[in-house]
């Protein structure tokens, strides 16, 4: 693929063959046993004990710290998961020979991909009661009056105060930009997936998150009960994605699809 590199970012062995048809490369998480056919974020200067909590971001702290460099500027550089795929157009179907293969045509006037936004502001009241926080559904009726927004949405699945003592956390040039994002938006770009062809660009978006999530975690701890809260840095940084992206870069909103690709 000229000019296009992606990592695919799997937690099993058994991927490899798969991800390599794709001629993707291959990414080991956390502490599974990956050989030395794969990428592995566990060498280096790392942090991958840290999987359960930070997902996908403990590549990309490995990647910034031990990596990067190798690359020149001007190659655009991906990311997607193992179930999760960037689509090669527009409108195609969601199968195997849909998975991005080239850098399309209408990419070259934009600096960064970033996933279709997924809205959230319709969220029935019986995922309140599934997944929200105790607050939250001691006071469920309040729910139907207030503004379902990017905020809102990350109260009811990940904790109630979480987003806004995360927030406080930020630096001065983006708290209160963050901020207003998360209490406007009704939409953002899910799946920690971004395609980004300027170098300078990447190193300055890990530079701002790193540090934050660092505080965040001196704040949290990792003594979290349930997928939706201990994975919290990793859904901290999904909305902080679709914020940075946004405003930092010239960016195009590109079709994601889930694929099995065990059953496919």
């Amino acid at each position: 693929m000229q000019n296009l590199k992606m990592f695919s970012l799997c937690l099993y062995p058994r991927h490899h063959s798969i991800i390599k048809q794709f001629k993707y490369i291959p990414v080991g998480l956390g502490n599974n046993e990956f050989d030395d056919n794969w990428l592995k974020d566990n060498t280096g200067d790392n942090i991958s004990k840290k999987n359960p909590y930070y997902g996908e971001y403990t590549f990309h702290y490995w990647l910034w710290k031990n990596y990067l460099n190798n690359f020149d500027d001007g190659t655009w550089l991906g990311f997607c998961g193992y179930r999760y795929f960037w689509k090669n157009k527009k409108d195609l179907p969601d199968t195997r020979k849909s998975i991005l293969s080239n850098v399309p045509d209408e990419w070259n006037d934009y600096e960064s991909i970033i996933a279709e936004p997924q809205f959230v502001n319709n969220i029935k009241l019986s995922k309140i009661f599934k997944n929200g926080d105790k607050k939250l559904l001691l006071n469920y009726r309040s729910y139907l009056k207030k503004k379902q927004n990017v905020h809102f949405h990350f109260k009811v699945f990940h904790g109630e105060d979480s987003l806004s003592k995360a927030i406080e956390l930020l630096d001065d040039e983006n708290r209160d930009p963050f901020r207003k994002y998360v209490n406007e938006e009704i939409s953002f770009h899910k799946w920690n997936m971004f395609i980004c062809r300027s170098k300078k660009k990447i190193i300055d978006y890990y530079s701002s998150i790193f540090p934050w999530l660092q505080k965040c975690e001196n704040l949290f701890g990792f003594d979290l009960d349930g997928y939706g809260k201990r994975r919290i840095y990793g859904f901290l940084a999904e909305r902080y994605l679709s914020y940075w992206f946004t405003k930092n870069t010239k960016y195009l909103s590109w079709p994601v699809f889930k694929l099995d690709v065990d059953r496919h």
